[in-house]
């Protein structure tokens, strides 16, 4: 089936590797490249009345985001571990990788648990971490006067690769479009802590800004 509705989309003109194919949805990653107009909607929809497409602008502003962390860590035919699951941070980052197995061939790796990488040959691991997860780490340290660690900078100890697709994008940016199209997930306006609350509230991009310096902090330090 996803194999005719690329067939379908190519042939009236989108470019398939700036949408994802999802079961029975299609999320579009960048509606500028992608060039899937209202018109050509339209006309798909007419062949497949049962597939959703989801436009969502905080959606392409975050696949955009994230290909930027992406240009620099991934190479064609890389097999690519994630997992799958109901998480809806999971589920998020495999919407934003698909359409990579078409941009760079790569090839995505499945699983509900973290256990089966062990067994298996891949060259790449997917995290899930946001920058809400970094931003609190750091704030955490701060507090307890612990040397300054990103989550992201700590190496695998089964040596694997990990990249993070998701490190510059926050959590809410997520949910506003995953909590329109997936309910089923439960998801709930996510709260930071009370002190990054108070900080978001006096500090303009504090989380960006907080996530900048330590990284800035750690690569001195090394």
């Amino acid at each position: 089936m996803k194999s005719e509705l690329l067939k379908s989309l190519k042939k009236i003109g989108v470019d398939t590797r700036f949408v994802s194919v999802i079961e029975n949805r299609i999320y579009i990653n960048n509606l500028k490249l992608s060039r899937f107009s209202r018109s050509k909607e339209e006309e798909f929809l007419k062949l497949y009345p049962q597939i959703n497409v989801l436009r969502s602008k905080m959606l392409q502003r975050t696949c955009i985001k994230a290909s930027r962390n992406l240009a620099h860590c991934l190479h064609p035919k890389d097999r690519i571990f994630l997992l799958k699951d109901k998480d809806p941070i999971n589920f998020a980052l495999y919407v934003i990788l698909e359409p990579y197995q078409r941009k760079y061939g790569i090839e995505l790796i499945l699983s509900d648990d973290i256990k089966d990488l062990a067994g298996l040959n891949v060259d790449l691991v997917a995290s899930a971490i946001t920058l809400d997860n970094e931003v609190l780490n750091i704030l955490n340290q701060m507090l307890y006067g612990e040397k300054i660690e990103l989550i992201s900078s700590v190496k695998a100890k089964n040596h694997q690769n990990i990249i993070y697709p998701l490190i510059n994008i926050q959590k809410d940016w997520i949910y506003s479009w995953m909590e329109y199209e997936f309910p089923k997930f439960g998801v709930q306006k996510y709260e930071t802590e009370e002190f990054l609350s108070f900080l978001e509230t006096i500090i303009p991009d504090v989380k960006e800004n907080l996530y900048k310096s330590a990284l800035f902090v750690s690569k001195k330090a090394k």
